[in-house]
């Protein structure tokens, strides 16, 4: 590994342990595995692995053998761990420390290992948790965000649950999602596959459900072609008018990048718009080949049976939270007059205070929708956005 003076590497670990069947059994380290990554030019400088002798051999069950074939004898005839303690430290004491959920297993198996041997432990001078991370900016396409569902979606092979192969896997892994974030970053994908429209927003109740179809447009980076619903041969845009706010203002559901989506839950105030949405539903479900083993999010939330809901989303700023692009009013409940909200609208590198808008959309009030349909595919799930391009709220 590189000189112990020089920290400025990125240590890539991982550990593979012993699977606790009792209450109050501790996990075992049987496996590390590190990289030491430069992060100027994201190349591999060097890298050790070792299997690890736990103190009790009845520790290793059949099926963490089958899992990565680490037998007994083979991890009976490794060093123990204060055997490779020394070495460890180095590797990692002082650099930043980058793996998969290390902040939540790892770095706590590491610290109960050295204080088993009466050592104190490396410590890191930054961590990179690539789970939290990609959650965050990548989002869920890759479904439960586990190593081996990211692996499957670039295409990168079977995880083989070794220290050493998986480590390695992480780094392919996030220079992956990395290079899909920065083209991204110049190519913003709402700004290529949502153009804006001119307003032909139609009233839901006049659609007609013969003429809707699906179209694919162009396939979008990696395995997935984004899909488009056309009413007469031109996307699909439905107006709902005095639709009564059950639930404000809410942030707790992301968008692609991992970023805030804001949205708020109205009534589906119509049989024939419930009729309407289903059958969007089920048209897409059809045209993409929909796996039943993932989970389709229906427009219509039947939670309350006699008070379907359906949610609606507001349009960022190509995707970045920091701003809006859905046209927001007013509008007095006892006039037709409509006057432009005091906050303009946003665009890119500006900022807002959601609160700002939270009053706005208070339960109980009610508001007018153009409302653009927008499917989702990605591993796991999938589904159909409500994404609103015009509100008028009443007041």
């Amino acid at each position: 590994m590189a000189s112990s003076v020089d920290r400025s590497e990125i240590a890539f670990f991982d550990l593979e342990t012993t699977i606790p069947t009792r209450p109050g059994e501790a996990h075992a380290i049987l496996e590390f595995g590190s990289i030491l990554v430069c992060p100027e030019r994201l190349i591999e400088l060097d890298s050790f692995d070792t299997l690890v002798r736990p103190h009790d051999r009845s520790l290793i069950s059949d099926s963490f053998v089958r899992s990565n074939g680490i037998t007994a004898d083979a991890v009976f005839s490794a060093p123990s761990f204060s055997d490779i303690a020394d070495r460890v430290y180095d590797i990692l004491h002082g650099r930043v420390w980058a793996g998969h959920n290390i902040l939540r297993f790892d770095c706590v198996r590491l610290r109960e290992a050295y204080a088993q041997i009466n050592r104190p432990p490396p410590e890191p001078k930054g961590t990179i948790d690539s789970l939290a991370l990609l959650t965050q900016r990548f989002g869920r396409r890759a479904g439960d965000m586990k190593m081996d569902s990211l692996a499957a979606y670039f295409e990168l092979g079977e995880q083989r649950h070794r220290s050493l192969a998986d480590v390695r896997m992480n780094f392919e892994v996030v220079k992956c999602c990395a290079t899909v974030l920065f083209l991204e970053s110049i190519n913003p994908r709402e700004q290529i596959q949502f153009p804006v429209e001119s307003d032909n927003a139609i009233p839901y109740n006049e659609v007609s459900m013969a003429s809707i179809t699906i179209v694919s447009v162009s396939p979008y980076f990696h395995r997935f072609h984004k899909i488009q619903i056309h009413h007469k041969d031109i996307p699909l845009q439905i107006r709902c008018d005095s639709m009564r706010i059950r639930f404000g203002l809410s942030t707790k559901y992301l968008d692609h990048a991992g970023r805030p989506r804001l949205s708020f839950v109205v009534d589906a105030n119509s049989p024939n718009l419930c009729d309407l949405l289903d059958a969007c539903d089920n048209i897409t479900k059809r045209f993409i080949g929909f796996d039943c083993n993932s989970e389709w999010r229906p427009l219509v939330n039947r939670m309350f049976y006699d008070s379907p809901t359906i949610r609606l989303n507001l349009r960022t700023e190509h995707g970045d939270s920091r701003g809006w692009m859905t046209e927001i009013y007013q509008k007095e409940s006892s006039s037709s007059s409509s006057s432009s909200l005091s906050i303009p609208q946003l665009v890119s590198n500006s900022s807002y205070d959601v609160a700002e808008l939270d009053w706005l959309f208070c339960p109980g009030g009610f508001v007018d929708a153009n409302l653009c349909l927008e499917p989702y595919n990605y591993p796991g799930n999938a589904g159909i956005r409500l994404v609103a391009k015009k509100l008028i709220v009443h007041y």
